[in-house]
């Protein structure tokens, strides 16, 4: 946290405060430009969830691990004690997913981390849906911002992935967020929102949609958005839901954070309202830290 105040004080919020937001119009609340954080008010200590679905936490592994390492994160998760009222997902490597689904309990889902765009065929190098499937998958990570900033995938190119994906009956994680450059243009939101109309232009449906918001420059760095700076990106994405698809998805859509979180972080993002769970690098990779982030959801109850 601190990282972030020290690298980049003029960027700390996009709002000026959190508390009126959902009583007032959008327009009054958002625009594209950056704000300091000393108008708002503190946030409210605990919070309940404002999306109606159950929390979710991923963990994407990348490219890391082997045979070895990957079977004693697998027993590390299969002996952990989780919240029953969290939807826990892990993405290893391909070459590791049939390892990870024929010995993880199954209280914990596979994801891929990416998918064809299509059925199979003559794509070398490509994983389609239907293998993905046939390997017990129920999730892939769709629009990551290192297959966008890397590999050169374009919105309207994972749109289609993700359209193909849910109508094949796989659950999809997509992932939006801004690089550095363009949250000090103030330019947070037209990005976000760009991404997700790739998605709303095309998808069937929103009921096994996970939307990830992963600001880029929070991605393996260490530096991670204030719970303000996340809370305040996720009600603007639940926002844009009510507004250009409808009220119910924007409610049932769930809207979890990526971007260094990890153990010692975890418990004040998940307090923000509009957090829904997380997409974890780094710290998915150590067993009893994935946990402490997955039971991190006790931080979203209301106390009594």
């Amino acid at each position: 946290m601190e990282m972030v105040a020290a690298s980049c004080p003029q960027f700390t919020g996009l709002r000026p405060t959190l508390h009126n937001a959902r009583s007032q119009p959008f327009a009054q609340h958002f625009n594209s430009q950056l704000r300091p954080s000393s108008s708002r008010k503190p946030c409210r200590p605990v919070v309940a969830m404002a999306g109606s679905g159950k929390f979710f936490v991923g963990g994407n592994w990348k490219c890391n691990g082997t045979k070895d390492s990957i079977t004693k994160l697998v027993a590390d998760l299969n002996s952990a004690k989780l919240e029953s009222d969290v939807d826990v997902v892990v993405s290893p490597p391909f070459v590791y997913l049939d390892l990870v689904s024929s010995s993880l309990t199954d209280r914990i889902e596979v994801s891929a981390q990416n998918s064809w765009i299509g059925k199979g065929g003559a794509f070398t190098g490509e994983i389609s849906v239907e293998q993905l499937k046939d390997i017990g998958c129920k999730w892939v990570i769709l629009g990551h911002s290192e297959r966008r900033h890397i590999i050169g995938e374009n919105d309207q190119f994972i749109g289609k992935k993700a359209a193909y994906a849910l109508n094949e009956g796989l659950g999809v994680i997509a992932c939006i967020g801004e690089l550095l450059e363009e949250r000090e243009a103030g330019k947070t939101f037209d990005v976000c929102f760009q991404q997700l109309k790739a998605f709303a232009d095309v998808v069937p449906s929103w009921d096994n949609m996970v939307i990830a918001y992963e600001p880029v420059w929070a991605i393996g760095t260490g530096k991670v958005a204030t719970p303000q700076q996340a809370q305040e990106v996720h009600v603007a994405v639940r926002d844009w839901l009510k507004k250009n698809v409808s009220e119910e998805v924007a409610s049932k859509t769930r809207i979890i954070y990526g971007g260094s979180v990890n153990g010692s972080n975890c418990g004040e993002l998940a307090k923000q309202e509009d957090i829904d769970g997380f997409l974890v690098g780094g710290a998915s990779l150590k067993g009893p830290e994935f946990a402490t982030i997955v039971n991190s959801v006790t931080a979203k109850k209301v106390a009594a």
